[in-house]
């Protein structure tokens, strides 16, 4: 049985008189205390590096792409479907690892891991965590059986929130469907602070390597070149340590057509602005239609 309290009320003025402590910064200007945020992207583009760059250099004090941790933070790192050696792999690729950061990998677990869309699990992976000021989920799909349950993902988003009110950060890792969305109901992020979506460039080609731009869809308290989209490259230097490549990302040639639509022109006037024929207008227009661009 569930214990159901009654929720506080505070007047507007006691709320505006309250000597709150500011929300202290784990990877400035990204992520702070309290902190919910939610990474999406088709397989196989990296999300999982990339969410071990955020965990790495919060726990060890260091920086990743544009942002820098204010000091070493302790971290949890809870993945679903990783091979342990994989993961040791990566991991390898970072250098030597922080003693701040802990995982809790699926395929070291005697059993599967709690699904974090019932309560009990939730309560049983929080005991088994510890303290940490960040956790990161990787992925949605493989810890918790909410796919096409509203229900269950109303019990993932109040155990979100009550993480919040414990202090403490959280980085989801979710897949994009085949349109490139984010899988599943777009209630997910309404109590999210951030919303980046990982994508590759639109002219990409295989001999870039690893390379993929972020873009920030719901960016709440940012603003201004901190929500720009940015475009990463990753690369191993001769001691087989990654490193990375950051700067704005390319403008697409999606994004152009957007513009220029939105601009009123016309099929045949896009087509001649940006130097391609018809039907490639037409299939810009219709893939940005179907991304809820237009």
């Amino acid at each position: 049985m569930t214990l159901i309290t009654m929720p506080r009320r505070i007047a507007a003025p006691a709320l505006a008189a309250a000597q709150l402590p500011k929300r202290e910064t784990i990877l400035d200007p990204i992520l702070s205390q309290k902190s919910l945020a939610l990474l999406y992207g088709p397989r196989g583009l990296g999300k999982t590096f990339f969410a071990l760059g955020i965990a790495w250099a919060a726990a060890s004090g260091g920086s990743f792409l544009n942002w820098r941790a204010s000091r070493p933070h302790r971290v949890v790192y809870v993945d679903g479907e990783m091979a342990a050696v994989d993961m040791k792999r990566r991991l390898a690729l970072f250098g030597p690892a922080p003693p701040t950061l802990d995982l809790m990998l699926a395929d070291l677990h005697p059993g599967a891991l709690p699904d974090l869309a019932r309560q009990d699990g939730q309560i049983s992976l929080m005991e088994a965590w510890g303290m940490p000021e960040l956790v990161v989920l990787d992925n949605l799909s493989s810890l918790a059986s909410f796919q096409g349950d509203p229900d269950s993902w109303s019990s993932l988003q109040r155990f979100l929130i009550l993480q919040r009110r414990l202090g403490r950060a959280m980085l989801l890792v979710h897949h994009a469907n085949k349109k490139g969305l984010q899988r599943g109901t777009g209630r997910r992020e309404d109590v999210l602070d951030l919303v980046m979506s990982m994508r590759r460039p639109d002219d990409y080609t295989a001999r870039e390597g690893a390379c993929f731009e972020i873009h920030f869809e719901k960016a709440r308290g940012l603003y201004g070149p901190a929500v720009e989209p940015i475009e990463a490259r990753m690369e191993t230097d001769a001691a087989n340590t990654v490193r990375w490549n950051c700067g704005p990302a390319r403008r697409r040639p999606i994004d152009r057509a957007v513009a220029l639509l939105a601009e009123g022109a016309s099929i045949a006037g896009m087509a001649r602005e940006l130097r391609i024929s018809r039907t490639e207008a037409y299939r810009l227009r219709d893939r940005a239609r179907e991304k809820g661009l237009l």
